[in-house]
């Protein structure tokens, strides 16, 4: 959101349907079957559970009238055909509604490993198996309230709940760590370091301290979250999640664990 992209939305035909070539066909089924493998007893029982609810194609590109009938069904949710980037606004607005945006545009192969931009696969397989589940819908719906109604300042620090909850969530299960944030389930990069290296930080998820942790959206996150289970994000969407951002901001961002890009940029964080 708010920078350029090199990507264009495809666009829907009178039927609602996108025409995706057989190059973007091949490119999606690559980009499943890798991934499945790579979350396989990593990704949290919820999200492998809305997974089997979608049965989302691995030969061919879903459409997204698919993945609306089992998201309405579970939980009231529809996914909306956005252009590649739309802004805050936008995105606080459908979120309030119970409409979630994806990019109806498939990375090419040449940026198959990493792509900075949500794309398609990113938002239907990492994020809409997690939206069937009723109280991680229930968060999502109260953070685009929360978002559409908040200020410019306090948009700022909401972003840092949605990175560390939406995008780079991790919960503990059965006495392990388990995945359920987007961003980390539709990377095999970030699904071994969050799962396997020794850098990062792990933090019992307390949403205060969320809200002052600065991120960095284009390198390997430094630091996790990890909520105990599920029901505690649906906790606190019926808390004063507002309080607490305003609690936020008086005390402070946290010291980023990670440099700055460039010296012009020291002090200059999400």
């Amino acid at each position: 959101m708010g920078k350029a992209t090199k990507y264009v939305s495809k666009q829907p035909d009178e039927n609602g349907f996108i025409h995706w070539s057989d190059d973007e066909h091949q490119i999606w089924h690559d980009l499943v079957t890798r991934q499945l493998g790579c979350i396989q007893g990593r990704a949290c029982d919820e999200y492998i559970q809305g997974l089997e609810l979608l049965n989302l194609p691995v030969d061919r590109v879903p459409q997204l009238a698919e993945v609306n009938q089992v998201l309405m069904k579970s939980t009231g949710w529809q996914c909306v055909e956005v252009p590649a980037l739309i802004n805050f606004d936008r995105f606080f607005k459908l979120l309030a509604n119970k409409q979630f945006p994806v990019a109806t545009f498939l990375r090419s192969r040449e940026e198959f490993d990493y792509l900075q931009e949500p794309d398609f696969f990113h938002e239907v397989f990492g994020h809409c198996a997690m939206l069937t589940h009723p109280a991680f819908a229930e968060f999502t719906h109260t953070y685009g309230r929360l978002g559409f109604a908040a200020s410019k300042e306090e948009r700022v620090y909401l972003a840092r709940l949605y990175w560390f909850t939406v995008e780079f969530g991790l919960m503990r299960q059965h006495g392990e760590r388990r995945i359920y944030g987007g961003g980390i389930l539709s990377s095999p990069g970030e699904t071994e370091y969050a799962m396997t290296s020794d850098k990062p930080v792990y933090k019992a998820f307390d949403p205060v301290d969320v809200l002052r942790t600065p991120y960095r959206i284009d390198i390997m996150q430094p630091i996790y979250f990890e909520i105990d289970g599920i029901q505690q994000l649906f906790e606190l969407a019926h808390q004063d999640i507002m309080s607490m951002v305003h609690q936020a901001q008086s005390l402070g961002l946290h010291a980023p664990l990670y440099p700055p890009k460039n010296k012009e940029q020291v002090g200059e964080y999400v």
